[in-house]
């Protein structure tokens, strides 16, 4: 079976869900697997089993009474980088893309086979890479120098942004996202690559998902969004953060489909 680093323990699944019967047939044959379980029926139940027996991946349900999945989803990325599977009777194209945009790694629709649902969690925990130094003490002399292009400082050790001297907010997924594209600064990233790295090589339908981002990354960086001058647009590729920025060109996402 495929594990996560903590090779001396089985692999810990956390199943949020407030059906019973699907509960019940989850832990039963999850165990039946070799997998170590442990079983919320709603959020706060859900977050407090994270905290405490930090699991190497959650299934979690999409509807669940009082907080809702994409919810408990977004609060368990923000605390760590665990992967979530998003387990639905929605199964709609737009309730994948805002699963997938909360931070899920991958959304099984209802009803499933098991073995699907082991060979879908396998898939993800195989692709998963722990950031360097992940549940690690920071050793001295480690920290990453920030990144800074024109007015925009970009520290990625500490997850902080400002834009002339002052703090910009990002979420999870766009500071990701900005954290490829100055990684190194000037390199082209084409969407199929930012894609795969942002999530966790989920075949899209589309691009939308990745220019909503963008879009929103420009909202915040540039002093004139509709043409940036750092966050620019490679036509028919992909998308580069300039160390050098030239004169603002207009944007160009639209033009790449």
């Amino acid at each position: 079976m495929d594990r996560l680093a903590r090779a001396d323990e089985a692999t810990r699944v956390l199943v949020v869900e407030d059906d019973e019967s699907y509960r019940e047939a989850l832990e039963l044959g999850l165990r039946a697997e070799g997998y170590a379980v442990d079983i919320a029926a709603d959020g706060p139940e859900g977050l407090r089993l994270f905290a405490v027996h930090p699991p190497d991946i959650v299934l979690l349900d999409v509807v669940l009474p009082g907080m809702s999945g994409t919810e408990v989803c977004r609060t368990m990325r923000a605390r760590a980088p665990v992967p979530v599977i998003m387990v639905s009777a929605l199964g709609s194209e737009v309730d994948v893309v805002v699963g997938l945009e909360v931070g899920a790694a991958d959304y099984v629709t209802k009803p499933f086979h098991l073995r699907e649902l082991v060979a879908r969690i396998q898939a993800v925990l195989r692709r998963v890479v722990p950031p360097p130094g992940y549940g690690e003490a920071p050793r001295p002399g480690a920290e990453t120098k920030p990144v800074t292009v024109g007015p925009v400082m970009v520290d990625l050790g500490r997850r902080v942004v400002t834009v002339g001297g002052a703090p910009v907010y990002l979420s999870r997924r766009e500071f990701d996202l900005l954290a490829c594209l100055v990684s190194p600064v000037g390199q082209v990233w084409t969407r199929d690559e930012l894609i795969d790295r942002l999530w966790a090589g989920r075949d899209l339908a589309d691009t939308r998902t990745l220019d909503t981002h963008v879009r929103r990354l420009r909202m915040k960086l540039e002093p004139d969004p509709a043409r940036p001058r750092y966050l620019r647009t490679v036509r028919g590729v992909g998308f580069r953060f300039d160390a050098a920025p030239g004169p603002a060109e207009a944007d160009l996402e639209a033009d790449l489909g």
